[in-house]
């Protein structure tokens, strides 16, 4: 008997060497078949009832069948399960609970539970609620989908709904901290400048409440400028073993959605305490540089003062005012510093196009809300000059900052940004070469010749070429040893000028303090609170996307009704179509590729080249701008589709 089991295992193992497979990554549909998407680039067709045994995301071994012409795959093992942890809305059946994954590319439904402690009777038909798979068909001796409800997030009626479930989906926290309301100063040990007369300002947006930074500019008489710098100084109030330290550490950034923002740090301290409010007194780490007349940076002094803002600008008012619009003017005191420091901006971005980079970003666009969350407008903020005023003398301030750490601690929290990374440099090397720019691979990961390669491609003009190098360009990463900037063509960036939103720039305002006080530094970062501070600014960007993408489709439903037509820029092209932004609001649509042409056989996409031809004729490239008629907007998926215009 024994042996006879031991001839059947080896010739299953024999079939199964011999059965030819595939290794890859479940990409479900609406229409209930999917694909499996192969590392090296293959796809696979998953019929409608071996995809019952899968879900979207998950990574599978499969087997493959070839019947004629039609090949086609059967999941047999899990590799690794794509969803876990899931936000979901609720089915409530005759008493029976079961949930649907908030996905665009899940529908499927799941039986479920409630954990233990969970009031299931508080949980309706409707309801947003956070989900766990627990059981899967492709594991031992599971069956089938099952998932336990661990959190109810937002009842179906709450107008907060897509705040709600956005950051219940990125495991973001909720509310602001609440951390005490007993904050006395404490005795740092830090002789603390009198500059409470020196006559500081702020700009900001109207409505901000946390403001962390506070100028003051005189023309120096040899030519230039003496930029100080004042920053708000919440590590005066909080030391490391507070508990309202350690909720930051984890938080690492203020998280800043359409009609709310939830704070890092206590609102008592990010709104109050802290916040550089006009005719307040405020402890502040300061910096005073100099800026000589070509821009270049000069001298620079850190210290610890208090000082007081005499004046609360806005960005709009002194815009207004250095145009010569409008009917306000600022005080006597404050006038020339607004002069000056309009003249120092320009100096210090005629120095950075040379020496560095400058990038044109893309416009801002604010949602006006009312008080149930409905967006009753949005409108395009521009970079004007105020706002480019406040840019160049963070980006001053910062730099200085970069400098001070790496020449007197050796460490801190830096912005380090490589144009390419390299896994993908050679990549990027060849595809330069086939657009006519010849350059070494070890090139692009140097910084100088970065410069010289990002100006070549701005001469150039080509909105096709800018976009379609993205691909292969890296993001920014925080690092505790300093590193380049290729973004600013910078050969190092740290920032200190947000420590109220940032905790990296809380941690860089305690190491320049140690500097200050003649102390030794502490240990550089640990690689966990670095990697910590990259994923939450990526996981706060997709919930800031995630919020506007649902305000979006609820603002622009009457539009896709009417079918209205929008200037568009094409963002993204992929098998299925391409993607635009809407120029007049920000919004991303998709155009499918059936809306093109009636014959989705004349539509051929090129998604390596990002470059679409209808009827043999190319119609379409990566950076075009097109007209795109809305026609339908989706919210349970948060997407618009649009087709071109006619």
């Amino acid at each position: 008997m024994l042996q006879n089991n031991s001839m059947l295992a080896q010739l299953k193992q024999q079939i199964r060497d011999t059965t030819p497979r595939a290794e890859g990554v479940i990409k479900g549909t609406d229409r209930g078949f999917g694909f499996l998407e192969t590392d090296d680039g293959e796809s696979y067709f998953v019929p409608p009832p071996a995809m019952k045994q899968v879900i979207h995301g998950d990574r599978v071994e499969a087997v493959i069948h070839e019947d004629g012409d039609k090949v086609s795959v059967e999941p047999e093992t899990l590799i690794e399960q794509g969803l876990d942890r899931f936000v979901a809305r609720v089915q409530k059946r005759e008493g029976r609970l079961a949930v649907v994954p908030d996905h665009p590319s899940i529908r499927n439904v799941i039986k479920t539970r409630v954990k233990r402690g969970l009031d299931e009777d508080s949980i309706a038909d409707g309801d947003w609620v956070v989900a766990r798979l627990v059981r899967h068909p492709l594991k031992k001796d599971d069956r089938s989908f099952f998932a336990q409800i661990d959190e109810l997030v937002a009842k179906s009626d709450n107008p907060a709904v897509p705040w709600r479930v956005t950051l219940a989906r990125h495991a973001l926290e909720q509310e602001s901290p609440d951390a005490g309301s007993e904050w006395p100063l404490h005795d740092e040990g830090l002789e603390r400048e009198d500059i409470t007369a020196t006559p500081f300002f702020t700009i900001d947006s109207a409505s901000t409440r946390d403001m962390d930074d506070a100028l003051h500019v005189v023309e120096r008489e040899d030519g230039g400028w003496r930029l100080s710098v004042a920053i708000a100084d919440p590590t005066a109030y909080v030391d490391e073993e507070h508990a309202a330290d350690k909720e930051a550490r984890v938080r690492a950034f203020t998280v800043y959605l359409p009609g709310q923002n939830v704070t890092m740090l206590p609102e008592q301290l990010a709104d109050d305490l802290c916040s550089l409010l006009e005719g307040q007194t405020r402890p502040v780490l300061a910096c005073t540089l100099d800026v000589n007349a070509d821009g270049s940076l000069g001298d620079y002094r850190f210290f610890a003062a208090n000082a007081m803002s005499h004046a609360r600008l806005s960005y709009d008012s002194v815009s207004n005012w250095i145009d010569g619009e409008g009917d306000w003017s600022p005080a006597d005191a404050i006038a020339p510093q607004l002069t000056a420091l309009r003249d120092l901006t320009e100096a210090r971005s005629r120095w950075r196009e040379e020496h560095a980079l400058v990038f044109s970003g893309s416009p801002d666009y604010e949602f006006d809300l009312d008080d149930a969350g409905n967006v009753l407008g949005i409108h395009v903020e521009e970079r004007r000059i105020a706002n480019r005023m406040i840019e160049e003398s963070m980006i001053a301030a910062n730099a200085c900052c970069a400098d001070y750490l790496a020449a007197h601690v050796g460490h801190g929290i830096f912005n380090v940004h490589r144009a390419f990374e390299p896994e993908k440099a050679e990549d990027a090397q060849a595809f330069l070469a086939e657009q006519d720019i010849n350059i070494d691979t070890e090139a692009l990961l140097e910084l100088p010749r970065y410069k010289e390669l990002k100006r070549e491609l701005e001469g150039r003009e080509d909105a096709w070429l800018d976009v379609r190098l993205r691909r292969f360009q890296g993001f920014t990463r925080m690092s505790a040893l300093p590193g380049p900037h290729f973004g600013l063509g910078l050969a190092a960036y740290a920032t200190w000028t947000s420590p109220i939103r940032k905790y990296g720039d809380m941690v860089n305002h305690r190491l320049i303090k140690h500097v200050l006080k003649g102390e030794q530094a502490p240990a550089e970062a640990s690689e966990a609170l670095t990697e910590q501070l990259t994923e939450r600014r990526r996981l706060n960007r997709m919930a800031e996307r995630d919020v506007k993408d649902w305000l979006y489709v609820r603002y622009l439903t009457p539009d896709a009704e009417a079918q209205t037509t929008f200037d568009a820029e094409i963002i993204a092209i992929n098998r299925g179509g391409m993607r635009v932004r809407l120029v007049d609001n920000g919004a991303t649509a998709f155009v499918p590729a059936p809306l093109m042409h009636s014959d989705r056989r004349q539509v051929v996409i090129d998604d390596q080249e990002g470059r679409i031809q209808i009827e043999g004729v190319e119609r379409y490239k990566l950076g075009d701008s097109v007209r795109v008629d809305l026609v339908e907007a989706r919210e349970d998926t948060r997407s618009l589709v649009a087709r071109p215009a006619a």
